[in-house]
């Protein structure tokens, strides 16, 4: 399985613009530019959609994990936050933070545990970074 998604861009750094879209079509000519990535502009940026596609990957993964356990989650919501800094050799992302709050009835704490643990390292977008995962879960009654 192969998904696919194209950027374009115009102009030089700081006054050029882009778009990128996906073959989904869900994005399309999406508008990214400078002062959407490093300022407050409107638009997307990448660091924004690597948010979504991992929280969007982990949540998935979860409810395949509560599944192995026979817990059927009545609502699984992921925040993610991605963090890009400047460091010595130029910007990097350096961390992933997921933030998730569940209601699965019938779960216990040791169960949810084990499946959160589960969907984080084996989610396939968590195994695409290479930089530091931090999760904080909350079961809710």
């Amino acid at each position: 399985m192969k998904r696919t998604a194209s950027a374009q861009w115009h102009g030089d750094l700081k006054n050029g613009k882009g778009t990128v879209s996906t073959a989904s079509g869900v994005l399309e000519n999406s508008q990214y530019s400078f002062s959407t990535r490093f300022e407050n502009g409107k638009g997307t940026n990448p660091e924004e959609l690597l948010a979504a596609a991992h929280a969007g990957c982990f949540t998935m993964a979860l409810s395949a994990q509560l599944g192995e356990a026979n817990l059927v989650p009545l609502s699984l919501e992921t925040i993610c936050t991605i963090s890009l800094e400047k460091g010595a050799e130029g910007f990097a992302v350096t961390e992933s933070h997921l933030e998730l709050k569940a209601k699965v009835p019938g779960a216990n704490q040791a169960a949810f545990d084990q499946a959160v643990a589960n969907a984080k390292s084996g989610c396939p977008v968590s195994k695409l970074y290479n930089t530091k995962i931090t999760l904080s879960a909350t079961l809710e009654a």
